[in-house]
């Protein structure tokens, strides 16, 4: 479980079929085999780590339904350590099981930060409300606007600097998980309207 609070930036060093690499001396020396870690939102077993670098298998289908198989050597990564009963929620609650990819549609600057405008696929566009929260490459976001096909998050400086925000294009395609509470609350509705 994680909160959409990015630890850290990180650099891909290898991404072949099955297996990918990530440095990052600041989150790296808590890591341990065995242990999760979410790479642009979704959810890896750490197999190893060598010095700053942890080493993750990653099957053919979280490469298929995510942006991990995009990723290119060198470029950056959101990451995030899960989160433990020690510390605060700050974000909002985060599984690292990513519903699916969306493409960014606009940047814009505004008076401090920016907005951005993302496609907002059918399967998962129920989940998603004005107000609510969605993990976009695992980061915790407010959705500030949401239309037919498409819904906005405005971006503050700190998330440009700290996050992937800052590298945002159009065209980009990113991780989305909707809110786990809206997911459930779907279902209790459903379920109850559906018997009776």
């Amino acid at each position: 479980m994680f909160t959409g609070i990015v630890s850290a930036m990180g650099r891909v060093m290898e991404r072949t079929a099955g297996r990918l690499a990530v440095e990052s001396p600041d989150i790296t020396p808590g890591l341990a085999p065995g242990g999760s870690v979410a790479v642009n939102g979704a959810c890896l077993t750490v197999t190893a780590v060598e010095g700053d670098v942890f080493f993750a298998d990653v099957v053919p289908e979280t490469f298929a339904r995510t942006n991990l198989g995009d990723l290119e050597i060198g470029g950056p990564v959101n990451l995030e350590r899960p989160v433990t009963l020690q510390q605060p929620l700050d974000g909002h609650l985060v599984q690292g099981h990513v519903d699916g990819t969306a493409s960014v549609l606009t940047v814009r600057e505004v008076d401090v930060g920016r907005e951005v405008t993302i496609e907002l696929p059918e399967a998962i566009a129920r989940f998603v409300a004005e107000k609510g929260s969605i993990a976009v490459d695992g980061t915790s976001l407010t959705v500030a606007r949401v239309g037919e096909a498409s819904f906005a998050v405005a971006l503050i400086p700190t998330t440009l600097r700290g996050t992937l925000a800052g590298t945002y294009v159009p065209g980009r395609l990113v991780n989305l998980e909707v809110d786990l509470l809206a997911r459930y609350a779907e279902r209790l509705v459903r379920s109850s309207t559906e018997s009776g």
